[in-house]
């Protein structure tokens, strides 16, 4: 017997999913959001970016109907010190690799799925196909795109792991969400390297996270100064006023931090 949108959600819950949503494929052709973000090069040298499968979901996976969309928080109140001895990890590598994590979580929800019906076809992603995941969650009604590109939520703010089960099953959907950002301009004023060329739309090449992550050339842009990031970069997301009033401490155990990760002492820099 198929399973219906509550049965699935409730499932997901049980797994372990702090936030889930359901967005229908029909009707949500993808905006072209993406293909003004590449003519501008704003994608640096992410070459992967470029999949004209991001375009179209249907191209990537031509069964699918519904769009499945998880969140799991991964928020731990650990501070980092003071003192240029020490570098900077973003929150979300602190811990156990997520894509083991919530890959784990959605394989089961997509075993569940599968066990329902033979006809039921999925697949999961999470940062790891071609679509793009965080139109699908607002969509889902997970969040909204903020200004600084994350998604944000408002039970966790965009302290958040995303991740999909793809199905060819017919669902009722959830509400897209709305955007709630409203004239804030806190991260854009915040990051560090003015990666921000306009509200909602992120340039890599100026982006921290980018060159600590991404970017493989052996020589840094001249103006760009990583500020002892090592590995990502929380600026944008530290200020947020959503994260900064409802931030909750996850109950995901993979998620704290790993010893040295919060406070790596830092020998040389590639600045």
């Amino acid at each position: 017997m198929k399973p219906n949108s509550n049965q699935i959600k409730t499932k997901a819950k049980e797994l372990g999913f702090h936030l889930v949503g359901i967005a229908n494929v029909e009707g949500h052709p993808e905006t072209n959001y993406l293909q003004t973000w590449l003519r501008k090069g704003y994608h640096g040298n992410m070459e992967w970016m470029k999949n004209p499968q991001r375009n179209n979901i249907l191209t990537y996976k031509p069964w699918v109907q519904s769009v499945i969309s998880v969140a799991l928080n991964y928020y731990t109140p650990h501070q980092r010190p003071e003192g240029k001895e020490y570098g900077k990890i973003a929150r979300y590598g602190w811990g156990r690799d997520y894509h083991k994590v919530i890959g784990k979580k959605l394989k089961a929800l997509r075993r569940w799925l599968q066990e329902q019906d033979r006809e039921i076809e999925s697949t999961y992603c999470s940062d790891t196909a071609p679509i793009q995941e965080k139109i699908w969650a607002q969509r889902a009604g997970i969040g909204w795109i903020g200004k600084n590109g994350n998604l944000i939520t408002r039970e966790y703010g965009s302290w958040v792991f995303l991740g999909e089960v793809l199905t060819n099953l017919v669902l009722e959907p959830d509400e897209p969400h709305k955007e709630y950002c409203g004239t804030c301009t806190r991260c854009l004023e915040s990051c560090p390297t003015s990666a921000f060329p306009q509200p909602f739309v992120v340039d890599a090449n100026r982006c921290i996270a980018y060159h600590t992550i991404e970017n493989r050339e052996k020589e840094l842009p001249q103006d760009i100064d990583l500020a002892g990031w090592v590995a990502g970069c929380d600026v944008c997301q530290e200020v947020c006023p959503w994260n900064q009033r409802f931030a909750k401490e996850t109950d995901v155990a993979d998620f704290q931090p790993y010893a040295g990760n919060v406070a790596p002492l830092v020998t040389s820099s590639r600045r």
